[in-house]
């Protein structure tokens, strides 16, 4: 007697098929009958089994003329072109309908045909198309669900998630009110082995309509046996037959849900009578099933975006602080809880030679060493992740829970450089259905007696606690560990060369952008100004009753002035990114009044009032001040002057050792989702595109302040917005 584990049963070839199937397998060169199930002799005209074999279905018209006359029996060479790829018709065969699929596979051309059944309660309205307006996982598995139930309706309906460790839980779940709950529940991973998911991925529906049925034998003279992976009619093991019988019901279907390529989970679905689903209810709900599987991956894919870019904005700001310390040591320290705190753990322990800093909930000193010590002489490669650090070392290494999980990032070997992330002990409780122990029975499979490992016979909820585990690190936690360490590497001296060679290019770069700025501004100044004076000299010699036409012509007007003025915008961007600078004492009140008196005359209303109050002295440059004070004023002037009583207020004071500049309107305010991209060339929010402009201002003024050693920044709502201009001190 031979034992089997659950992953080796061969569930692919077991030899037979269900009952409301029907199964007839050719060769792919030839087309003569290679096999055929037992019950095609119950539908078709046939003496004897015998004479099929090695004939073609054209040699019997009397018994295959359906088939044969069938669109897809007459291109079948079209639609066999590609592996395992399944097409679907529709056959009559002594008055009675049949659904006709044909795939091919491993050599063979499979004719498969089951009854054509009316479900009279289907019930399908439009609400699929909620599946994309969903944002949250439970609610979207749920809809999913209730939608199936509008065309399968089993008495339990659930969805079941993979593990990374092959088990799965029920994470969604619709059922009568007879129906015990099994929401919440975990399987092991023995429950739907590893040769089983790679089936879910082949085949993304699965139904077995009557786990009492008789099976019906494949009739082959082939020595091998027949691979049924893409057969819809594949009989089931005889572990997973039993397996259903334990737990109550006579019937199931599944639908695979696949992510990224990925078996993520299943739709199962569990029904105490038998029940036959009809093919093209089964293939509707496959659908369904791929419609929410591509919303999920749709909104976990722009959550993922949003936290990568959150994630990029704090590594930005974490870059910054880093380049203001002379050794990696001190970024480090002044840095430890941020640092700690980007893969969400309890405590941090940065570690230079012999030095040690700590930040949060850590070990004290010699449990720390004896740590790394064990680091050093166990893990082989830079980075080590453990979230059952405790159970696995926590006797040998003295540690206490607050040492459940850890994450080791070897800096530099050599000089004895590395940062430890630690977790506390999380006290897990799984809720398994039933004890996921095995055991062991005997199963009779294909006349041969087989030790193999039983399905439980109990399905109440059995509580296991997980004991020195801290909670999972998940993905998220692992990128941003990444992220550390690569920007760890780029802030240090190993990189020197590499990051100073890449700046060069760089600048090489700019120098050429700044070149075909300067070539665009210039040498399309020329023929802009020419087109503007033909256009002028063209409504001069119109006559007067030809308003539609110098209406169109004030419009070339306006727009050849609109490019010029981008042109020049974009040559101001450039030279205040790299032109060079020698900041000196400015006075800034006369600069101040005279933008404001043209910025009223051009931009604001016969009520705009602009009030200007103390304008200390600042340290910039002339030509760069004067363009920050344009834009940052003419746009103060402009967005309130739609206002009922316009306002802009102006007033700079001392601020230690720093002048702070405040402008501010009462004019359209700025988007709490547009504040992020203020500063971005060619920005214009949604509220502005009734001005004019073309949202290069703004980044003129950005990188002139940080040329000059300032910084510029806002504050906005509903009543108006105020820039913050900050400069060095004369």
């Amino acid at each position: 007697m031979n034992f089997v584990e659950c992953h080796e049963e061969p569930i692919h070839i077991p030899g037979y098929i269900q009952s409301f199937g029907y199964l007839i397998g050719i060769d792919a060169e030839s087309h003569s009958i290679t096999f055929f199930s037992r019950n095609i002799l119950d539908i078709l005209n046939i003496e004897s089994s015998d004479e099929l074999f090695n004939r073609k279905l054209t040699d019997f018209p009397e018994s295959f003329q359906s088939i044969i006359d069938s669109d897809i029996y007459t291109s079948l060479d079209k639609f066999t072109r590609r592996e395992n790829e399944t097409y679907f018709d529709k056959i009559f065969i002594d008055d009675k309908e049949y659904h006709f699929s044909v795939f091919k596979s491993g050599g063979y051309i499979f004719l498969e045909f089951e009854e054509v059944l009316i479900n009279p309660n289907k019930r399908i309205s439009n609400k699929y198309d909620n599946f994309y307006t969903i944002d949250n996982q439970q609610e979207l598995w749920n809809h999913l669900l209730e939608t199936l139930s509008k065309v399968v309706n089993y008495d339990r309906m659930m969805v079941y998630k993979f593990m990374m460790d092959g088990s799965g839980k029920v994470i969604a779940e619709k059922k009568g009110d007879t129906m015990e709950s099994f929401l919440g529940l975990h399987y092991p991973e023995s429950d739907i082995p590893k040769q089983a998911r790679e089936l879910y991925l082949k085949k993304r529906k699965r139904i077995f309509s009557n786990v009492d049925a008789e099976t019906v034998p494949l009739l082959s003279k082939a020595e091998k046996y027949i691979d049924l992976s893409f057969a819809a009619s594949r009989g089931m093991s005889p572990i997973h037959g039993q397996y259903l019988k334990n737990s109550g019901v006579s019937s199931s279907f599944s639908i695979s849900i696949i992510i990224d390529d990925h078996l993520w989970g299943l739709v199962t679905c569990q029904n105490i009578e038998a029940k036959h689903i009809d093919l093209e209810d089964r293939v509707q709900a496959g659908i369904f099933t791929a419609l929410a599987a591509n919303a999920y991956s749709s909104f976990k894919s722009k959550n993922e975006l949003n936290y990568r870019l959150e994630l990029n904005e704090k590594l930005s700001h974490l870059k910054t602080d880093f380049l203001k310390h002379n050794n990696l040591l001190d970024s480090l320290s002044e840095n430890k809880t941020e640092i700690k705190d980007l893969p969400e753990a309890d405590g941090l322990v940065v570690i230079s030679d012999e030095n040690i800093v700590t930040d949060g909930v850590t070990p004290d000193y010699e449990t720390i060493n004896t740590i790394v010590e064990w680091a050093f002489e166990n893990c082989e490669n830079t980075i080590y992740i453990s979230r059952s650090f405790l159970k696995d070392y926590g006797e040998k290494l003295g540690l206490s829970e607050n040492e459940a999980g850890v994450i080791i990032y070897f800096i530099d070997r050599d000089k004895k450089e590395m940062l430890i992330w630690f977790r506390k002990e999380f006290d897990e409780h799984i809720n398994w259905a039933g004890n996921p122990a095995k055991n062991i029975g005997v199963f009779s499979q294909n006349g041969e007696e087989k030790q193999i490992v039983s399905p439980r016979t109990s399905f109440q909820i059995f509580t296991e606690n997980i004991k020195g585990h801290s909670k999972r690190w998940n993905s998220r936690n692992i990128s941003s560990v990444h992220a550390i360490r690569d920007l760890i590497l780029e802030s240090s001296h190993k990189n020197y060369i590499a990051i100073k060679r890449l700046n060069d290019e760089l600048k090489k770069v700019n120098e050429e952008l700044d070149s075909f700025s300067y070539t665009i501004s210039h040498d399309l100044g020329t023929p802009l100004t020419v087109m503007k004076l033909n256009a002028q000299m063209l409504l001069g010699n119109l006559a007067d009753d030809s308003e539609k036409s110098k209406g169109k012509i004030h419009t070339i007007i306006e727009e050849i002035d609109t490019m010029a003025e981008m042109m020049h915008d974009v040559l101001q961007l450039s030279r205040a990114k790299h032109s060079e600078i020698q900041l000196e004492t400015l006075k800034t009140g006369h600069t101040i009044h005279k933008i404001s008196e043209n910025a009223k005359m051009t931009y604001g209303s016969s009520k705009s009032e602009i009030i200007i109050k103390d304008c200390p002295d600042v340290m910039g440059d002339k030509t760069m001040l004067h363009q920050v004070f344009l834009n940052i004023i003419n746009n103060a002037v402009k967005y309130s002057s739609h206002k009922d009583q316009p306002k802009v207020e102006i007033e700079g004071v001392e601020d230690g050792s720093a002048i702070v500049y405040r402008i501010s309107d009462n004019g359209i305010g700025i988007p709490e989702e547009e504040k992020h991209k203020m500063f971005k060339i060619f920005n214009r929010m949604e509220n502005a595109k009734k001005f004019k402009g073309n949202g290069i201002g703004l980044s003129i003024v950005h990188r002139i302040m940080k040329r000059i050693g300032g910084n510029v920044d806002f504050e906005s709502n509903k009543e108006g917005t105020s820039f913050i201009l900050t400069f060095k001190k004369p």
